[in-house]
């Protein structure tokens, strides 16, 4: 802490820019983090009770309340609620077969709640790749603005140029700092929503199955 705070205060605006946007980069990995970890662990939980309750209901209405009570990131709902929508009859969609419809519906709620659940996704991993280089580079300018100051200072020894590098080193560190908890939650994450993924299409095969019974 004490290097950070001569480094802070020796550094120019460069330098200072750089361990802010580090400082951002962190907060925001962070905040990421802990809200797609508590969102991610709901959607599974309620993907194992919601997917049963449903199955296990007498008719359509029943399954879909079944969801409404378990299905609190509403994962499963908005699959339903597609399948389920009739066809506006001066439409080309209504024109086509019903199986086509359904697949079309279902297919595009499914990307819909897909792009909800990599909500963030990019952003960590743009993080996880840039943080290294963002903080290399501050290492860099520190060394560079320490060398020309003791140079203008006419008194160069190794004393003077080992403190001021070694702080500048710090930027190193605190780059890879913010990166590799990017980089594991990214890689956690990815398979968190694969999983969401996989049982996601197979409510959906499942439930297109189910609707393309002509109604009685």
């Amino acid at each position: 802490m004490v290097g950070f705070n001569q480094f802070w205060h020796q550094g120019d605006a460069v330098s200072r820019g750089v361990a802010l946007l580090l400082l951002l980069m962190s907060v925001s990995a962070w905040v990421l983090i802990f809200w797609k970890a508590w969102t991610l662990n709901r959607a599974r939980r309620d993907l194992g009770r919601a997917v049963p309750a449903f199955w296990a209901a007498a008719d359509l209405d029943g399954g879909r309340q079944a969801l409404v009570n378990f299905d609190r990131e509403e994962i499963l709902l908005p699959l339903l609620d597609a399948g389920r929508a009739a066809a506006n009859s001066n439409t080309l969609e209504a024109a086509g077969k019903r199986e086509s419809q359904l697949t079309r519906r279902l297919r595009d709620a499914l990307h819909g709640v897909l792009a909800r659940l990599q909500f963030g996704q990019v952003l960590l991993a743009s993080i996880g790749a840039t943080a290294p280089f963002v903080g290399l580079f501050g290492t860099v300018w520190g060394i560079y603005h320490a060398l020309v100051s003791i140079s203008a200072a006419g008194n160069i020894s190794i004393e003077k140029v080992s403190g001021p590098v070694g702080e500048a080193l710090i930027m190193t560190a605190a780059g890879l700092a913010v990166a590799i908890p990017a980089v594991l939650a990214y890689n956690v994450f990815g398979k968190f929503v694969g999983g969401c993924e996989a049982d996601l299409e197979g409510f959906a095969h499942d439930l297109r199955e189910l609707l393309e019974q002509p109604p009685h």
